[in-house]
Formats: structure tokens, C-alpha cells, sequence
């Protein structure tokens, strides 16, 4: 059988980015907006891609971490494009000219009134990086301490600490279906379960 004549595009330097060969926004709202693009990616394909665009959210995984087994702050809240109610971590968006711990540690007084005095920067990822410029951060909390919450009028959340084996049981069994939570739970049991790693972050 003869070959095809047809040869597949080069990918591509991995390093290189798409050549923006117009773009226009096509809706903006309070919290994103979308751009109609066309491109020329890496590997030579000219196409249009349509991008929600967004400032960014912050995660918190809060942990109290003084017992033999740690507990995971999380809330339940109803959320319209899921159609149901959700358990995840404390997030939100990153407001103009906020750096992201300030973000994370108003988000996590906000929603549950809690503070914490140790923070760090686990993971930051793309929520759904096939359409949406999001990205998110996700901050371990430690130190907590309880206080009144401050939501906002659209928020109605309810709260609860669960011990991570429990936690990671809700993610197995499809009770969790958050996948930023997913990540952070999933990421903290590996982190637990490696006395070395464990060490090194939760040194006090």
C-alpha cells in the first residue's frame, strides 16, 4: 500500500506559544470575560479558540494538624452549575491588584472566620486549561484559629471538619466531586502518609 503524501505538522518547539493573529472580547461580566481568537499555534495549525478569561482563584486547605490524625476544613454550598450542593475548600477569586495570600487568607476569614498563622503554597494548576485562562492556587493553612464568618449576600455556606481518612473516603466514593478539593485532599494524604514530606511541611 502506497504512503500517504500527507505529513503531519511539526509540534513545535515545546517552549513556543500561539501567534495571536486577532482577537476580540465578546462578553464581559463581573467576574470574566471571553475573547474570540484566532491563532497560529506552535505547530503551524491556524484556528479559532474561544477563552474565558479570569483573574485567578485561591484555594485554601485548611488543616488542623495538632491531633494524630489531621482534619480538613471543609464547606458545603449549593452550586447552580453543578444543579446540587457541593463539599469543597474555601476559594475564591483574586480581586484587581490582590496578591494571592491576601486573597486566600480574606477568603478563608469570609466564608468560614477562620484565620490561620502559617501559610504555604502547595499547588497552583489550570482549572480546565482547554477553554478556560483560569488558574488556581492552592494554599495550606495551619494554626487555625475559629472566628465569625464573613459571606457575602449570595453565600450561604455551611461548614464542617473531617478527619482526612474520611475525606479521602468522600473523594474515592464520588461524595467529593470538586476537583480542585479532589487535588488538595489527594495531595495532603500522599503529604501525610510520607513521615519525610510531612516533616518538612508542617514544621512548626
Amino acid at each position: 500500500m502506497a504512503k500517504s503524501a500527507a505529513r503531519k505538522k511539526s509540534p513545535g518547539n515545546k517552549h513556543s506559544k500561539a501567534r495571536i493573529l486577532s482577537s476580540r472580547t465578546v462578553y464581559r461580566g463581573p467576574v470574566f470575560w471571553v475573547a474570540s481568537d484566532r491563532v497560529e499555534e506552535p505547530g503551524g495549525v491556524r484556528v479559532r479558540r474561544d477563552l474565558i478569561h479570569h483573574s485567578g482563584s485561591v484555594v485554601v486547605l485548611a488543616v488542623d494538624d495538632t491531633g494524630k490524625t489531621p482534619r480538613i476544613l471543609l464547606e458545603r454550598q449549593y452550586r447552580h452549575a453543578a444543579q446540587d450542593y457541593l463539599w469543597e475548600l474555601p476559594a475564591g477569586r483574586i480581586d484587581a491588584g490582590e496578591q494571592e495570600l491576601k486573597a486566600a487568607q480574606r477568603e478563608l476569614l469570609e466564608e468560614t472566620g477562620y484565620r490561620a498563622s502559617r501559610w504555604r503554597r502547595i499547588l497552583r494548576f489550570y482549572a480546565s486549561p482547554g477553554f478556560v485562562a483560569e488558574t488556581m492556587s492552592v494554599y495550606l493553612a495551619t494554626g487555625l484559629r475559629s472566628g465569625d464568618a464573613q459571606p457575602e449576600e449570595d453565600e450561604v455556606i455551611y461548614k464542617r471538619m473531617v478527619a482526612l481518612n474520611a475525606a479521602l473516603r468522600m473523594v474515592l466514593n464520588g461524595t467529593i466531586r470538586d476537583a480542585k478539593t479532589i487535588s488538595s485532599v489527594l495531595w495532603l494524604d500522599h503529604v501525610w502518609h510520607n513521615v519525610n514530606l510531612r516533616k518538612k511541611i508542617f514544621a512548626r
